[in-house]
């Protein structure tokens, strides 16, 4: 590729200004950066396919629904609350990707592919330990490949949609305990309502600080964080 030359000249002034941009190096550069961009535009998807920030808010979103609270707390703050959870279950995956990644391919001991082998493994045996063996069965059927004899050679096309499957089982499970007890507390009141007949009364005016009583009782917070954080421990 020639070199662009573009080259002002003043006449009987001071000497000419050549700005000379050369073919250089072929474009791995530019690959690099083009990859780079990639990732970053896939790091939403990562962070809700790939990490337990998907458990959180669905189990989040079931307790808002048990309690009967839509708009208290709002949902910006049980996102960021699920996402700082998030960074703190994900911290040993990341602190392992850093060592044997992250920092090998910033001193230029390793390249990009290898670099990439060495971050997914971390990855991969975190999902590994949260993804049921029947989800893995499944999407194996699917894409008619053998079973792995080994976790290395899990495919990560294959893992990740297993994990979100076993994920999204585990998360309505939990919301399911947790609206079956708020969900006994309604009926109750709506039975004494009506043996009362008090029918024109709605039973959310009557359930509703019920509920949040009792969650407070218990410690209702630190029960469904606590919970969620040992199950991805």
């Amino acid at each position: 590729m020639l070199p662009l030359v573009y080259t002002l000249i003043a006449v009987d002034g001071p000497p000419a200004l050549s700005l000379q941009v050369g073919s250089g190096t072929p474009g791995a550069a530019a690959v690099k950066i083009v990859l780079l961009l990639t990732v970053l535009s896939l790091a939403p998807a990562i962070m809700l396919t790939m990490t337990s920030f998907l458990r959180f808010t669905i189990v989040f979103a079931f307790l808002r629904q048990a309690l009967g609270v839509q708009g208290a707390p709002p949902a910006q703050v049980m996102t960021g609350l699920a996402l700082f959870m998030t960074a703190a279950a994900m911290g040993p995956v990341a602190g392992e990707i850093h060592e044997r990644a992250l920092s090998p391919y910033l001193d230029g001991k390793i390249d990009e592919r290898v670099a990439m082998t060495a971050a997914s493994d971390p990855l991969r045996q975190f999902m590994l330990r949260s993804t049921r063996e029947e989800d893995l069965i499944m999407f194996h059927g699917a894409a008619r490949r053998p079973l792995p004899r080994t976790p290395a050679e899990l495919s990560l096309a294959i893992l990740v949609p297993a994990y979100v499957t076993s994920e999204l089982h585990t998360a309505f499970r939990m919301g399911l305990v947790l609206l079956i007890p708020f969900l006994v507390i309604d009926l109750v009141v709506a039975s004494v309502l009506m043996s009362l007949g008090m029918a024109m009364l709605s039973p959310m005016l009557v359930s509703l600080p019920l509920k949040l009583l009792v969650f407070l009782f218990v410690d209702g917070w630190s029960l469904v964080v606590g919970s969620l954080m040992r199950g991805v421990a």
